[in-house]
């Protein structure tokens, strides 16, 4: 029996990590999601008894699906780029308790489903790996498909943004729908107020302005080429949230999770292999 040991420097655990999201891509990137979704659909209708909604399985499920945008940036993390996700994670905390308490600049919004442990009782303390996606992800995907373009800081900021608002286009619909959260007096589009989406304009401009302070672009883009599976975080995003909306009817984000989708295939991130005993069983049955 091998021995465990621990990495003995970071560039250890980072081929480790990699090797290891390579090796699981297609149960963390597609069972995963697909589980979630039935998981959530089902606690939502009430079939769990005492599992609906449990929070440790939610926080649990969402960081395996993030260890692929993990692992990708993982290794262009220096110094600034560490102040920055500080910096943002202190702005989300910050962003979210204020909108919480006072309704700006989301809108005023509740919590209806336990998401773990609550700092000072009002935001959960898991919210950057809620958040952090969203915009990370977004920025991602837009230095792949704009290319040279994505030098010109405008062009970034507007698609970086417009992104953004189209991933939480997707989210939010499905998250009221399962009872995450509601917002006072609902909204015009499947109970989100127009509120929520002007307080992500500013949020992606805040994410995207300290992304570009901490990070190399061609540190990024180098690593995008290398990592194929730095984007499939975001395949885990539509299959899941395409799979809850359309589950509720939600038919408007659902066709912007299959735009979504149609955007990654372009990037040619839709390659995930099939693990070896699925691909077996395939060739076996034809």
């Amino acid at each position: 029996m091998a021995e465990f040991s621990l990495p003995e420097s970071r560039a250890d655990f980072e081929r480790e990590l990699d090797a290891f999201v390579e090796e699981h891509r297609f149960t963390i990137a597609v069972v995963f999601p697909v589980l979630g979704a039935i998981l959530l659909t089902a606690s939502a209708e009430a079939l769990l008894g005492p599992l609906s909604f449990n929070p440790w399985l939610i926080v649990s499920g969402t960081l395996v699906m993030r260890l692929p945008l993990i692992a990708g940036v993982l290794p262009e993390i220096g110094r600034r780029a560490a102040v920055a996700l500080g910096l943002l994670t202190g702005y989300a905390y910050g962003i979210e308790y204020l909108g919480v308490k006072t309704g700006w600049p989301y809108g005023f919004f509740e919590y209806g489903v336990d998401l773990g442990p609550m700092l000072l009782d009002t935001v959960p303390v898991g919210l950057p790996i809620f958040f952090f996606p969203l915009v990370v992800n977004a920025y991602l995907l837009c230095l792949l498909l704009l290319g040279t373009r994505a030098e010109s800081a405008p062009i970034r900021l507007l698609s970086v943004i417009a992104l953004v608002l189209v991933i939480d286009f997707v989210l939010d619909p499905g998250a009221v729908a399962l009872g995450f959260w509601a917002y006072e007096g609902g909204g015009a589009y499947y109970g989100v107020p127009w509120s929520n989406y002007q307080g992500w304009v500013l949020s992606a401009t805040v994410a995207v302005l300290a992304l570009d302070w901490g990070f190399s672009r061609a540190g990024l883009r180098a690593r995008l080429d290398r990592c194929r599976f730095m984007l499939d975080d975001l395949v885990s995003f539509v299959i899941l949230w395409g799979s809850i909306n359309a589950y509720f009817g939600n038919w408007i984000p659902v066709a912007l999770a299959a735009l979504i989708g149609v955007g990654l295939w372009r990037t040619e991130r839709f390659d995930i292999p099939m693990p070896p005993w699925l691909a077996r069983r395939r060739a076996v049955r034809s």
